[in-house]
């Protein structure tokens, strides 16, 4: 097989932070201001722009087909072919340009078995991830490739998570609902412990900073089973359907907290996840999720808005019935969707309006704690490149792009994305 070939170039961009962000309520503005001042800022930044040297950006084409799929991960970039007929299907690695402007180089070719549609490819413990699904019946199946050769290691049915102790899992479930839960040894892919799934049964994972370190069953009867990821032992256990069986529940892992949706889904109950005692009950109906929020939890009703609860007591601390979704959490402030109106930064612990960010398009991030990146389009059709910054309150603009079409992803400052002439091109943006 011949080398990829690939293009580097470096282009002119334009870089300016956007204004502070526009404040709920205005203060009216004084009267009387001589116009004079606004004359003399203006030129002012005339002349600044004009003694400023533009800033320029690294920019590399990724050698990919409009109809292959790209992915960052790590320091590479992965592209897998598209589906075809007949012929082999291939997933390359190329190493992000270094030192920027020095193009992309390819540092592996794999063959793709034919497993239906790949939906992620990612690095995780030293390996390369692609990770399939087939239909009919949605089963998952995860290939294993050595990151440095691109040998494959090992394929399993499952999809992957990492634990917090540097395995990695593999949940698999059919279309029936049964399965099991495998933790495998990551370098040879060996089934160091599995934990079957009864059918209908619904798994949850309790995660710390991204990575499951517990997780557990609860079965069609009711019963809640806790187990430790390291060895897969039954931990615990608790029955939250006495003398109600096989009604349909819900049930989710919140930092120390297991929170049951009982049947009808019109309360919250909480349960002390280590001696799995019930806590307190909360009236919150509809609820679709519950995620930590600044020391509280934040329900998501399935109509929209926010039930804010103590997590303590699920006394709701203030609650929001509008139609405003919440995207994000950071640093004790919210990100809100306003709908048709952009986002707009919440305070967690008072439910206060901050400020408003204005409409942005949220894309894919790598990794929690990274940088939220928003794109939306210029007056001129180029693309705004911003990080929302929830603790700064403001959208700090990092690049304007021309020619983008989407398929977007970012892992500050790479930015990879599919332009309108369907290249795949990979910026180093400036910051």
């Amino acid at each position: 097989m011949t080398e990829g070939r690939s293009l580097s170039i470096i282009e002119l961009g334009e870089v300016r932070d956007e204004p502070a962000s526009t404040p709920v309520a205005r203060r009216p503005r004084a009267a009387g201001r001589p116009l004079r001042s606004a004359a003399v800022l203006v030129l002012a930044l005339a002349v600044l722009s004009a003694a400023a040297p533009l800033p320029q950006r690294a920019v590399s084409v990724v050698p990919a087909s409009r109809m292959s799929t790209a992915y960052l991960g790590g320091d590479s970039v992965f592209v897998v072919d598209p589906p075809a007929p007949e012929g082999d299907r291939y997933l390359t690695a190329y190493a992000q340009p270094s030192p920027p402007g020095t193009g992309v180089r390819r540092r592996w070719q794999a063959p793709l078995a034919r497993l239906g549609d790949y939906l992620d490819v990612r690095v995780e413990q030293g390996l390369v991830l692609a990770m399939a699904v087939s239909a009919p019946g949605r089963v998952f199946q995860t290939i294993a490739f050595d990151i440095g050769s691109g040998e494959q290691r090992w394929q399993l049915p499952g999809a992957p998570q990492p634990t917090a102790d540097d395995g990695l899992l593999l949940t698999d479930v059919r279309d029936d609902g049964s399965g099991a839960l495998n933790r495998i040894e990551p370098d040879t892919g060996r089934v160091l412990w599995s934990v079957p799934i009864p059918s209908a049964a619904n798994p949850s994972y309790h995660l710390r900073e991204g990575r499951v370190d517990g997780f557990v069953l609860l079965l069609p009867t009711g019963e809640v089973q806790v187990y430790d990821v390291g060895a897969g032992r039954l931990l615990r256990s608790v029955d939250t359907l006495p003398g109600d069986r096989e009604a349909y529940q819900r049930v989710q892992l919140v930092d120390d907290l297991l929170l049951v949706v009982p049947p009808g889904s019109t309360r919250l109950v909480g349960y002390g996840l280590t001696e799995l005692e019930p806590l307190w009950t909360a009236e919150v109906p509809l609820i679709s999720y519950v995620v930590s929020c600044a020391g509280l939890l934040c329900a998501v009703p399935q109509t929209g808005g926010l039930q804010v609860l103590d997590p303590a007591t699920g006394v709701v601390r203030w609650s929001d019935s509008g139609p405003d979704n919440l995207a994000d959490v950071r640093h004790g402030q919210l990100l809100m969707a306003k709908p048709g109106r952009g986002y707009e930064v919440w305070d967690a612990a008072t439910g206060l309006v901050r400020t408003g960010l204005g409409e942005w398009a949220l894309i894919q991030v790598l990794g929690p704690g990274t940088p939220l990146v928003g794109v939306r389009s210029g007056d001129d059709g180029r693309m705004v490149v911003a990080e929302l910054d929830l603790v700064a309150r403001r959208p700090r603009i990092v690049d304007v792009l021309p020619a983008i079409a989407g398929s977007c992803q970012a892992s500050l400052p790479m930015l990879l994305c599919q332009r309108l002439d369907g290249t795949t091109v990979l910026w180093r943006l400036t910051r």
